[in-house]
């Protein structure tokens, strides 16, 4: 039944899962468990019912009490003690952080288990670059976006603390198409910025591209994503704080403008084109793709969380570690794929992320 609900994004990423489901762990009980597991938070668009069904085959005794709003519910359920874990579409939020700290001590147990996905709308997708088809640039690091798109700061963000260390000066400002390298034309053009308003895809950004800092280039002009309950009610005739409306309407006829925003937004739009993105000063620019986001070689692309709450130093109670070595496995990862929701995780992040349970 599976199989016969596969899409054509999901065929994707199970054929190419299953060109490295080799290197994938096979999921076998290291003990029997039974018991009840509370999850609260996100579905994880009904793959976390997968999981939930295919592991009871395993352990017969075990039985979910899921209740399922939103992400924004995940971290407040661990931090009033109402669930065992915690399946969230992105990252803490800085009140998320502190207010768990606040109550425990350390920090909730992060376990990424799938990626984000390229196109499917929704699904934490991962941003992409865009600029007008005439701009002649290519690809960017990701020190050059934030040159772009940021502004000096004296220190960022790691989770509720400010860190001097993720600062920079103004000597870093890219305002100007010629300090990338453009020339004639180009060359003294000032570079106008868009993207998205606050959102956690906003996060996300400033966390990889800006050292989790929230100083942007003066000329940032913010946009909502289309048809989504952030539109104003006074906006929804045009729409005109939407992300489909500046691509359309603004980037498109502006030669000298530079946006980031996601796929699902970008669809079908004409005179703009997504460049390659590179993590690092000479590292590989990768342009953004199914592929390139499955095997996680673009550098932007998002992570989904099950988050809990371990006590440094204690073991992960024996029914949670199971069923997150089952999610973590050959078999667990397959269903991300055929559920077609988000990405499968490759195989290096599967044991990286495995590594945390023990």
């Amino acid at each position: 039944m599976l199989l016969a609900r596969t899409t054509a994004g999901a065929l994707f990423a199970l054929c190419t899962l299953t060109a490295q489901s080799g290197e994938l762990p096979v999921y076998k009980p290291e003990q029997a468990v039974s018991g009840t597991i509370r999850n609260y938070g996100f579905g994880l668009g009904g793959v976390l019912q997968l999981w939930e069904a295919e592991f009871q085959k395993f352990h017969p005794g075990i039985r979910f009490q899921d209740t399922l709003p939103t992400s924004d519910a995940a971290i407040p359920a661990l931090v009033t003690g109402v669930t065992d874990l915690a399946p969230d579409g992105g990252e803490a939020t800085l009140t998320e952080s502190l207010s768990f700290f606040e109550v425990y001590g350390y920090a909730p147990t992060d376990i990424t288990v799938a990626s984000g996905a390229f196109d499917v709308e929704g699904k934490s997708n991962g941003p992409v670059v865009f600029v007008h088809k005439d701009n002649p640039i290519a690809s960017l690091s990701l020190q050059q976006l934030d040159g772009i798109f940021g502004a000096a700061r004296h220190g960022g963000m790691d989770g509720f603390k400010w860190r001097p260390g993720r600062g920079r000066g103004h000597e870093h400002d890219i305002r100007t198409w010629g300090q990338l390298g453009l020339t004639g034309e180009w060359a003294d053009k000032p570079i106008q910025t868009y993207g998205h308003a606050p959102s956690g895809t906003t996060r996300f950004f400033q966390w990889k591209v800006m050292g989790n800092g929230d100083k942007w280039n003066p000329n940032y002009r913010e946009y909502v994503e289309s048809g989504s309950k952030m539109i104003a009610d006074e906006d929804r005739a045009e729409q005109r704080l939407g992300l489909q409306y500046m691509l359309k309407n603004e980037l498109s006829h502006d030669r000298y403008g530079i946006a980031w925003t996601v796929m699902p937004q970008a669809k079908g739009m004409g005179d703009i084109k997504a460049i390659a993105l590179s993590p690092g000063h000479g590292k590989p620019a990768v342009m953004p793709s199914k592929q390139s986001f499955e095997d996680r070689s673009y550098p932007l692309v998002r992570n989904i969380y099950i988050f809990m709450n371990r006590k440094p130093g204690t073991a992960v109670d024996p029914k949670l570690r199971e069923f997150l070595r089952y999610i973590l496995s050959r078999q667990g990862q397959e269903l991300v794929a055929r559920n077609g929701s988000y990405l499968p995780l490759p195989a290096d992040l599967v044991l990286e992320q495995r590594a945390k349970l023990d």
